[in-house]
């Protein structure tokens, strides 16, 4: 009780302790306690194992409360009263807000099925983890990635993963990505209903060529414009680099829509180029958008995203759009965890890899293949995917009666029991990504409802 009243305080008084009314807004407050709460009990999750009973009951506790604020935002709808006459009469009843009721439950699900996911790994003995401070000799030939320093190095046998440890994984890592896909489409519809703020717009230069630079905006105005050519051009060599790429194109984009929509006006926002080159300009700045969300999903939130998280009045959008980002990152982290043992247990079979950069978790043969995400798409196709299982559960998963029990007999579950014919029998997991190539007419419908992962928090 004395821990929920001093998290409500800091709530009450917009995180200004002096009481003097210079705090922040509710909505901004709220999204920061819940940003907070997710750094202070992921952070310490630097590996492939389940939460400690402690942490998982604090973060359970403490999200509960915060999230509580969500049930007492409600709109009014009509309702069907009788009278003791019988008589029907239509009232207004208040209920919560459509968007909450239905994306708080849909979020609290991946929540909980991401900590699940963890869960599965409680027991497995194919891989272990080396301390980063640890000695050279016990890290032996295992390659530090320069980009995660701070966390343990992975282990894997001088012969790999065992076959059937390796699909599990794999299976373990689809299934992630879908929670991670469903995240991002809740996090993204969020966001695009989300005002943009006054004092973003006021920031904007008064035309796209101001905000792209001479270079790029010559570029993206190109009657030759091609937007796998122009992002090949440009130098994204650092984060920095991408970002500063993401916020002026993002910035042409609201200018020009906007001079589009005061086409008929006087304002400060006209200009002498046309309105279909005008569109032109934007859907081709729209589709590098786009192609950069899938290039580089781990780079930081854009000006406009923070700002309308700064700016947001809506506590029940800042809610949302915090959960969702959080649970965004942390399905990320852990398939980057899953993705750093499968790519050790690669070095075992090929150690030339070694001197090779390291396989994004999104390539290049996926970036035409990514749809449109919607969220209630997403959330039925987890309806639709078996439940989590840890790797015995999968080593016996769909298998023949037949098939199993000449595999007891055996008395071993090693790789060498699972004939070819055996993995045949074993349910294929399910497909997470689409093989259909999207035009730039789809690419560009994508970016209404598309967000990168990243680790934001």
């Amino acid at each position: 009780m004395e821990l929920m009243k001093e998290k409500f305080s800091k709530l009450l008084l917009g995180e200004d302790m002096s009481g003097g009314g210079k705090g922040v807004s509710s909505a901004l407050a709220l999204s920061n306690a819940i940003t907070n709460l997710a750094a202070s009990v992921f952070s310490e999750q630097r590996r492939l194992e389940p939460m400690p009973a402690e942490r998982k009951a604090r973060w359970r506790k403490e999200i509960d409360w915060l999230l509580s604020v969500t049930d007492h935002i409600v709109e009014f709808v009509p309702s069907q009263q009788t009278s003791k006459d019988g008589s029907n009469m239509e009232i207004m009843i208040t209920k919560q807000r459509k968007d909450l009721l239905m994306n708080i439950p849909a979020l609290g699900k991946l929540d909980a099925m991401l900590i699940g996911y963890l869960d599965n790994f409680k027991g497995q003995n194919e891989f272990w983890y080396v301390s980063k401070d640890a000695d050279e000799s016990e890290k032996s030939n295992a390659k530090r990635n320069e980009d995660k320093w701070w966390l343990p190095i992975v282990k894997v046998p001088s012969n790999g993963l065992s076959e059937v440890s390796r699909k599990w994984l794999q299976f373990q890592k689809e299934s992630i990505n879908q929670v991670l896909k469903a995240a991002m489409a809740i996090n993204a519809q969020v966001l695009m209903e989300m005002e943009i703020p006054e004092a973003y717009i006021e920031s904007l230069p008064k035309n796209g060529r101001a905000s792209l630079g001479d270079s790029i905006y010559r570029s993206i105005t190109d009657d030759g414009f091609d937007p796998e050519e122009f992002l090949e051009s440009m130098d994204l060599s650092t984060e920095h680099k991408v970002l500063d790429l993401k916020n002026r194109i993002e910035a042409s984009i609201i200018i020009w829509i906007r001079k589009m929509h005061n086409k008929d006006t006087k304002s400060s926002w006209g200009s002498a180029v046309s309105m279909e080159k005008r569109e032109q300009f934007e859907e081709r700045a729209e589709i590098i958008l786009h192609l950069l969300k899938l290039r580089f999903p781990g780079i930081p939130q854009s000006a406009l995203d923070t700002s309308k998280i700064q700016y947001s009045k809506d506590v029940g959008q800042s809610i949302l759009e915090s959960y969702s980002r959080i649970l965004e990152s942390l399905a990320f982290t852990v398939m980057s965890q899953i993705e750093d043992v499968l790519y050790a247990d690669s070095l075992t079979q090929d150690p030339s890899l070694k001197d090779s950069s390291r396989r994004q978790l999104l390539t290049d043969s996926d970036l035409g293949a990514v749809k449109k995400l919607n969220p209630e798409e997403e959330m039925e196709k987890l309806k639709e995917a078996p439940s989590s299982m840890t790797l015995s559960d999968f080593m016996g998963w769909h298998f023949d009666p037949e098939s199993e029990t000449e595999m007891k007999n055996s008395g071993s579950l090693e790789e060498d029991t699972f004939s070819s014919q055996d993995m045949k029998k074993m349910k294929k997991p399910p497909d997470v990504v689409t093989t259909k190539k999207l035009s730039y007419i789809e690419k560009l419908e994508n970016l209404r409802c598309l967000r990168s992962p990243t680790a934001r928090h």
